[in-house]
């Protein structure tokens, strides 16, 4: 299982780390170890100050699959759930400066916080889709869907040019504006349509 991410996603979330809006997607990928699931708590790492929470609608593939086309994409995944892509934000922007890869930044053990998962066909419009992350009772993030700037589907085919995708594959699909900064002691509570998702501290 591999997990691919999404950065820059939503035009705000570009402007506000002032990143230019892109033009294809932006990936970088985390390994299976930075899976973190069950509500377990996230241990904040001892080599970053700066450690900020991204919410993210996240695709499970359901099929193995390459070079596909965006008209069948939506058939390769089959259930949704929601994460939090953990970013060591004092390192990757050091990485940044000098114009090195950001994975020591994003693929850190335990960065990947994810949810369970929900059949798509239970939602009525994909890109409808309102999601929040609440840290200690206030909300930091709120998104939907419909400000992505490549849907799902575009990623997947994107993606696919490059990377096989296989079944349990998890895309991070990108954050809306609001990232900020975690503290030990911070309770996480992710909220998609409504319906509670996640519940985890930093510790």
């Amino acid at each position: 299982m591999k997990i691919i991410a999404i950065g820059r996603n939503y035009a705000e979330h570009a402007k506000e780390l002032n990143n230019p809006v892109p033009s294809v997607p932006v990936i970088f990928m985390k390994p299976d170890t930075a899976l973190l699931k069950d509500n377990k708590p996230f241990y904040h790492p001892e080599f970053s100050q700066d450690v900020h929470h991204e919410i993210e609608i996240v695709l499970k593939v359901c099929k193995e699959g390459k070079h596909i086309a965006e008209k069948f994409a939506a058939s390769y995944y089959d259930e949704i759930a929601l994460g939090v892509d953990f970013t060591a934000r004092d390192i990757q922007s050091k990485h940044k400066e000098k114009g090195l890869p950001w994975e020591l930044a994003k693929a850190f053990d335990n960065s990947a916080p994810v949810s369970n998962f929900l059949p798509k066909a239970q939602f009525a419009n994909l890109y409808e889709l309102n999601f929040k992350l609440d840290v200690n009772g206030e909300t930091r993030q709120q998104g939907n869907t419909k400000d992505l700037l490549f849907s799902f589907e575009r990623i997947i085919a994107f993606v696919s040019q490059y990377i096989t995708l296989k079944k349990g594959d998890l895309i991070f699909t990108g954050t809306p504006q609001g990232v900020g900064k975690v503290a030990i002691g911070d309770k996480l509570q992710g909220y998609l349509e409504g319906e509670k998702m996640f519940d985890f501290e930093v510790k």
